[in-house]
């Protein structure tokens, strides 16, 4: 089983495009959204739920007011000061949680004298099965200001590869995320193959040397893919021999064509919407991606 993730420096290079474009080139694959902090390969693929989950990517305090003696200690110990107190009613004061400036570190409930701070899990996002007519689908969303996105790459990634081992399928294709954090490492530890997407700009060039620093760490192979350019050709060459000095190996280049946004509207693939020059290019990548992964 084969295992290509695309990722990009930053995001709105096209990554999500291109990996659209390759499930429906692709045979015998799994699709794998792990962009859960901003997810939208769903809005191209139009994927059909099969099955839900919750995911719980850590814990959060909260105070039992019934059990609560006022001392305060909470507040005392957090140094994220996420233990607010108020007054209440009768006078006294109160302590609360505040759950968005709460990390999880559970000291509070620790040192609670009362025993007066439940200290659980707590839901921060769905992930889901899905069917597309491309094929299975592995998808999540993570709600608001929540952490652990990486944890929950590393989730997505585990149930794909467990469906096609169980299905028999024998290429797994990821959206990853962009940038070089938590996330984007969880989904590329352990891939056959990185393919990142960048621009022909001064920020493309800075974000693709940040790329190729992190799959060097990590001795993943990697292959670039310059989209739209033909916007700055200069800056598309400058970009491809500074990479290819560090060896990294072309996927290739894409043409900016507006063909790209009007599928994105009509919720399909570009190589499915036209098969204009854009289309022959795209083509072209996917040949190059499959030649690599043997």
């Amino acid at each position: 089983m084969k295992e290509v993730v695309v990722i990009s420096g930053k995001g709105g290079t096209g990554k999500t495009s291109l990996v659209a474009a390759f499930a429906a080139l692709a045979e015998r694959k799994i699709l794998i959204d792990c962009d859960v902090d901003a997810a939208d390969l769903h809005l191209v693929l139009n994927p059909r739920i099969e099955r839900r989950e919750d995911f719980s990517g850590g814990k959060k305090a909260a105070i039992l007011e019934d059990l609560c003696t006022g001392c305060g200690k909470c507040q005392e110990v957090c140094r994220f000061d996420a233990v607010p107190s108020v007054a209440g009613s009768d006078g006294q004061t109160r302590f609360t949680v505040d759950p968005i400036s709460c990390e999880g570190c559970g000291l509070c409930a620790r040192l609670c004298p009362a025993e007066a701070i439940r200290f659980e899990p707590v839901v921060s996002g769905q992930w889901f099965i899905s069917s597309t007519i491309y094929g299975p689908m592995v998808h999540a969303r993570l709600g608001i200001a929540q952490a652990n996105s990486g944890k929950l790459v590393s989730l997505l990634r585990r149930e794909a590869r467990g469906i096609a081992e169980q299905d028999g399928f024998n290429l797994l294709i990821a959206d990853g995320s962009p940038g070089i954090g938590c996330p984007v490492i969880a989904s590329i530890t352990g891939a056959d193959l990185v393919v990142a997407v960048t621009e022909p700009t001064c920020s493309g060039l800075h974000d693709v040397q940040r790329v190729v620093d992190l799959t060097s760490h990590f001795r993943i192979p990697l292959m670039l893919c310059i989209n739209k350019w033909d916007i700055h050709p200069e800056m598309a060459d400058r970009i491809e021999r500074e990479t290819a000095q560090r060896g990294v190996r072309m996927a290739g280049r894409i043409r900016y064509d507006p063909a790209v946004t009007r599928a994105q509207i009509m919720k399909t693939t570009v190589v499915e919407y036209t098969g204009g020059a854009i289309s022959v290019d795209i083509r072209a990548v996917w040949r190059n991606v499959v030649y690599a992964l043997g």
